[in-house]
């Protein structure tokens, strides 16, 4: 493949204009079409059978020994004949650079059968016995194959492939082909299996020298765009949809992503596979080019949760000759990236193309869909969009790296901050969160496994949420809030290490990031539209803090106002906000009651997530202060002096919220309610003094 410097050194901006559509990028097969078109100026140059021709599918043979065994036939005298010079009929060569145009191969990607071109490709480390049935099959089955030879009948120079095809029906040459290979080869190799014929006074011609053998090629790849599957002959005249031109199309042409197969009759009511060339028109050249896209396709995906998820980048409207160089240029870096950087998805090396390169972000797009395979030739397609942009992702990893740099998660001088972070959760770190993003990991880390720890299913909110922070759409922000109360759920009965507050604040860090990213990835409606607005964390500093105490407040009094304040959910929703102080009172009396009285059953144990509900809220909060009471007539009781109730700066604002007013008539959900709880567990589990008398131990941080 041509690096981009040669790319440009080699086709100028006229040539490649040449080769460039007269219409901006609209679509899925415009992209691959366009991919394809550079994949084979890249490996195979220009040509009519340029985009038929697989060079890369044999790359790893090049001068690798015993590479290419070549059959010689001599058609320049009367009969056709085995040659007989010095080299003899059977020539064991390396494979180079230098041969790859004249072999011309073809690769058939089929676990059985021949490859379209004359040359074969045998398989990984072949017998010398198998590699002598190739050898013959050049001439007796290639030679002979139902697509090969209309086209030898309609070409002026067919009777070279009729020459072999009679070499192949005769036994003493076919036994003498072998015993020749099986004479010459030493042992097992991997190799190509090509034909070299002598038809006049000439040297001896290539495969890739004969317009006959290249047609023949041609025409038997083509074949299997109309015959695959369940389609008998799937052609006939159509607007070819890429080009708009009217030409012969066929309609099971072989998908790099796998969209529109014949198998998938469940997906297309009504659909039959001999008629896909009129609902799925595209013309005979165009498929192939389409089915080069692949390894540029390829490079720009990767799995993650089972499924493969596709970025693919191209510059939106009409491409350019410099627009075409630059976007070559990013897709040679995808599929060559050192080893230094493998691992890096197609996300974080398009963005780190683009600020080296400065791009034009808006310009430079991306089409995005993440496809789910099920069962062999049968797969789902999330969330395809053509304007996806690197800015979405990349906004909402600057966003949590923002948020964790707020007072929300920086401890004050005398106080804790509200929220724990921890070096060994990565969402919770303050480090690079783009590969995160990208890879999935990112909702990973937050929302539950369903029923396979890895793989996703048909509606998993962690591959929807991924598509839609890859595409520029927006996630529900119930249907979040849901599927962070399920993974507290899930984690929140381990003995071990008990409440997952760690899990919780990467929960809400996540959540405000999604909120301030631009643009927004959330969506509420009534009630719970507060909580897709971003929280004004960053506007107070810690001077701030540290003046307001000094001027007389109580530091947990004024680090729980100034967190409620700076929350819109919480601010502007009283019952959002009682379930919130309600958690965070249990989890300072569960923290009071571990560390204090080294309990291993605390009120955290108590009252759990999924115990809570509006219908039971009341009771839960009578008890919290019931139990608080008794710890502070407890600790008066042994000599300390205490002006009011412990914890009445939570206590005071759970009466008026939540024991006058009757809970019953809430309008707050489930999932609303227990998430906020979950989030007031874990400040209330977090909030302590800053000494280094009072500092308990934290919750065992590895779990991630």
């Amino acid at each position: 493949m041509l690096s981009p410097e040669a790319f440009r050194q080699t086709y100028s901006d006229a040539e490649l204009a040449k080769e460039l559509p007269d219409r901006p990028i609209a679509s899925l097969r415009d992209i691959q079409h366009h991919y394809g078109t550079l994949y084979t100026l890249a490996t195979t140059g220009g040509g009519k059978y340029a985009p038929y021709l697989t060079p890369d599918a044999a790359s790893d043979l090049v001068d690798e020994p015993d590479s290419l065994i070549v059959v010689r036939v001599d058609l320049s005298g009367d009969e056709p004949t085995l040659a007989s010079d010095d080299r003899g009929p059977v020539w064991v060569t390396k494979y180079t650079d230098e041969l790859i145009p004249k072999v011309a191969h073809c690769k058939y990607p089929a676990a059985r059968g021949i490859d379209h071109s004359i040359t074969h490709q045998a398989g990984k480390n072949s017998d010398p016995e198998k590699l002598a049935r190739y050898a013959k099959e050049r001439l007796s089955k290639w030679a002979t194959d139902s697509a090969v030879q209309p086209a030898a009948e309609e070409h002026e120079d067919g009777w070279i492939i009729d020459s072999l095809a009679e070499l192949g029906e005769d036994e003493a040459t076919l036994e003498q082909l072998e015993h020749d290979v099986l004479a010459t080869l030493s042992g097992s190799t991997t190799a190509l299996l090509t034909v070299q014929v002598k038809i006049d006074d000439d040297p001896y011609l290539w495969p890739g020298d004969l317009d006959v053998s290249m047609a023949a090629m041609r025409s038997r790849k083509l074949s299997k765009l109309v015959s695959k599957g369940k389609a008998s002959n799937s052609a006939g005249e159509a607007t070819d949809l890429i080009t708009g031109a009217q030409t012969r199309t066929v309609g099971t042409a072989q998908d790099p992503l796998n969209y529109f197969l014949g198998k998938q009759l469940e997906k297309f009511p009504g659909f039959d596979p001999d008629q896909a060339w009129r609902t799925h028109p595209i013309s005979e050249d165009a498929a192939i080019t389409l089915m080069n896209a692949e390894t540029f396709i390829d490079a720009c995906s990767y799995r993650t949760f089972g499924a493969r998820v596709y970025y693919l980048p191209y510059f939106f409207g009409k491409p350019d000759a410099e627009d075409t160089y630059r976007l070559y240029e990013l897709l040679y870096d995808t599929v060559t990236e050192d080893d230094s950087e493998r691992g890096l998805t197609p996300i974080e090396t398009a963005y780190q193309f683009r600020e080296e390169k400065s791009l034009d972000e808006n310009k430079l797009r991306f089409y995005v869909s993440a496809v789910m395979p099920h069962q062999m030739s049968r797969f789902d397609v999330f969330g395809e969009t053509m304007n996806g942009r690197i800015q979405f992702p990349a906004s909402l990893a600057t966003a949590h790296r923002d948020l964790l740099r707020t007072t929300a998660f920086r401890d004050g001088n005398e106080r804790t901050a509200a929220l724990p972070t921890h070096e060994n959760w990565s969402l919770l770190s303050d480090d690079g969160f783009l590969g995160l993003v990208a890879s999935g990991s990112y909702f990973y880390q937050t929302l539950p496994s369903g029923d396979d720890d890895t793989d996703a299913s048909a509606d998993d909110p962690r591959i929807l949420a991924l598509v839609a922070v890859l595409s520029g759409d927006s996630i529900p922000v119930s249907t979040l809030l849901e599927s962070y109360v399920d993974r507290i759920i899930e984690e929140s009965g381990d003995d071990e290490y008990g409440f997952p507050v760690f899990r919780v604040a990467s929960q809400y860090a996540q959540l405000c990031a999604l909120a301030d990213a631009n643009p927004g990835f959330l969506d509420a409606t009534d009630t719970r539209k507060p909580i897709i607005e971003p929280p004004s964390y960053g506007q107070r500093t810690m001077s701030d803090m540290v003046k307001t105490i000094t001027d007389g407040g109580f530091a947990g009094t004024e680090k729980l106002e100034s967190f409620i304040e700076d929350t819109p959910a919480l601010a502007t929703n009283d019952e959002r906000c009682a379930s919130f102080l309600l958690g965070a009172l249990v989890g300072a009396v569960g923290g009071y009651q571990e560390y204090e009285h080294d309990r291993s059953t605390t009120l955290v144990d108590q009252f759990p997530v999924q115990a809570v509900t509006r219908n039971r809220i009341k009771k839960v909060t009578e008890s919290a202060i019931e139990k608080t009471i008794t710890y502070t007539r407890q600790e008066k009781k042994g000599g300390r002096e205490y002006p009011g109730t412990k914890f009445d700066y939570i206590v005071d604002r759970l009466r008026e919220t939540v024991i006058n007013p009757d809970p019953d008539d809430w309008d707050i959900d489930t999932a609303d309610l227990r998430f906020y709880y979950a989030l007031g567990l874990t400040y209330g589990m977090n909030d302590r003094p800053l000494t280094s008398n009072s500092e308990p131990d934290q919750p065992n941080p590895t779990a991630n």
